[in-house]
Parts: structure tokens; C-alpha cells; sequence
């Protein structure tokens, strides 16, 4: 492409249209408005909330339910790698369980965190896809910091990483879901900690008596 002649103000760009992410912002905001009111989230709904045409909506998302599954991920980060010098069990705890957890709890709320459970459990391609696109992600500093155990003779070298992480886990979803508690309550938390002391004794390759 040849220069502008000498002389010549270059030519002046043409208002476009908002940015790619203002318009996802924007259709996300107007999902989680629906999501906090308990409505039915459809494609009507969300372009007359958001604002964004049809057409642009399905170009950022194929298919509503994994807008849906975008829109329940807000708030949520995939958390930072786990240093596994030191104390490994203690560092993979507070990652799961410490001040850093608390905080992203604070930042995604116990209700939207309820609604979340509403709407996977009542539709099984949308707990599918929310798997597949964030919930997954979240789960990789813990098990590589599983791995670097096993790497380094702190953890049996036959450990099956998903499955440990699956049961820690599931300690702490049967504290909120089934038993309604709040990780904040010093006895839940003492429960979670009993509970990873029981998993730890199983995976460590020398369980101390």
C-alpha cells in the first residue's frame, strides 16, 4: 500500500461499531440480569436487554447455552500456579480454601453461585458445555501441583490427579449444596480441613502415623 502523498492528511477512519468486547459485555450483563432475576434466558431477551443484534450475538456465541454457561463464568478467574517448594500440602490447602478463595467467593456471590447449581442441574448440555469451557480450566494449578508432588516423592507416583481433585472438591460442594454452609463458618472450614487431611493421608507416599 503506497504512502499518502506529501502534503495529503491521511484518510479519516470510519466510525465503526462498538469494540468486540463492549458488545460481549454488554449481552453478558443483560444474561446475568436474568440469571439474578430467575427468568428464562432467551435470544429475544438478551437483544432487547443488551442491545447487541441477533446476528452479533451468534458470531461471539454458536449456540445459547454456551452463552449461558460464558455468563455464569463472570466473576470467576483461573486461579494462579501453586508454588510447590515448602510446605505442599499446606500451599495446595489455602489455594483451594485460603484468603485467595475467600476473595473469589466474594467476587461471585453465594446467590449467583446457587443459581449456577439451579440452571447445570436442570440442564445437562449446559452443565456439559460449562464443564468443558471454564469449570475444567480452573481445576489445572491444583493438579499440576498434585503432579509436582508425585514428581517429587511427596505423593504416590499412582495417583490419579482428577480423582483426588474430584474428592477434595467434593468435600467442599457438600458443605454449600447439601449442608448450606458458608466457607466463612469456622466449623465448615474446620470440617474442610479435616476432610483434605483424610484425602492427603491417602495420597502421600510416606502418611505419617
Amino acid at each position: 500500500m503506497s504512502a499518502p502523498a506529501v502534503g495529503q492528511a491521511p484518510a479519516r477512519r470510519r466510525p465503526g461499531r462498538p469494540r468486540h468486547e463492549e458488545l460481549e459485555q454488554k449481552v453478558l450483563d443483560a444474561a446475568l440480569e436474568l440469571i439474578d432475576a430467575e427468568q428464562e434466558i432467551t435470544i429475544s431477551k438478551l437483544v432487547e436487554r443488551s442491545g447487541v443484534s441477533r446476528a452479533a450475538l451468534y458470531r461471539r456465541w454458536p449456540s445459547l447455552t454456551l452463552l449461558i454457561a460464558s455468563a455464569l463464568n463472570t466473576g470467576r478467574v483461573v486461579p494462579p500456579a501453586i508454588c510447590v517448594d515448602g510446605d505442599l500440602r499446606k500451599n495446595i490447602f489455602e489455594a483451594l480454601f485460603g484468603h485467595g478463595a475467600e476473595q473469589t467467593v466474594e467476587m461471585y456471590s453465594e446467590s449467583r453461585f446457587r443459581q449456577r447449581i439451579r440452571l447445570v442441574m436442570a440442564d445437562r448440555e449446559l452443565q456439559r458445555a460449562y464443564w468443558q469451557s471454564h469449570v475444567k480450566m480452573r481445576r489445572v494449578p491444583i493438579e499440576d501441583a498434585l503432579r509436582a508432588g508425585m514428581e517429587k516423592g511427596i505423593l504416590r507416583s499412582d495417583l490419579d490427579v482428577e480423582s483426588c481433585f474430584d474428592t477434595v472438591a467434593g468435600a467442599a460442594y457438600y458443605q454449600l449444596v447439601v449442608r448450606g454452609e458458608s466457607f466463612r463458618v469456622p466449623e465448615t472450614r474446620a470440617r474442610l480441613e479435616k476432610a483434605f487431611d483424610t484425602v492427603w493421608r491417602g495420597m502421600a507416599a510416606f502418611p505419617s502415623r
